[in-house]
């Protein structure tokens, strides 16, 4: 079984990269954070793991769960 790689849409010099889980180099780079979150959630979903968008800041301003999520959120409606 493989290890899932978190997938961080990050700020680059040269728009916005997909970096995996503590990788130095990125996956791929773009001109758009739109871009790069759709490349990041095809790879998500297909090592059932999440995406970490930040801002420009660096900060993680957002994120999806693709796989086993080991704390579900516990909705009651």
């Amino acid at each position: 079984m493989t290890k899932r790689k978190d997938q961080h849409v990050v700020p680059h010099k040269d728009g916005w990269a997909v970096k995996g889980n503590n990788n130095s180099k990125a996956t791929v780079v773009t001109k758009t954070q739109k871009e790069a979150i759709a490349i990041a959630e095809t790879i998500a979903k297909n090592q059932k793991s999440d995406t970490k968008i930040h801002g420009q800041d660096g900060r993680i301003r957002a994120g999806n769960s693709y796989g086993n999520d080991p704390y579900p959120p516990k909705d009651k409606k």
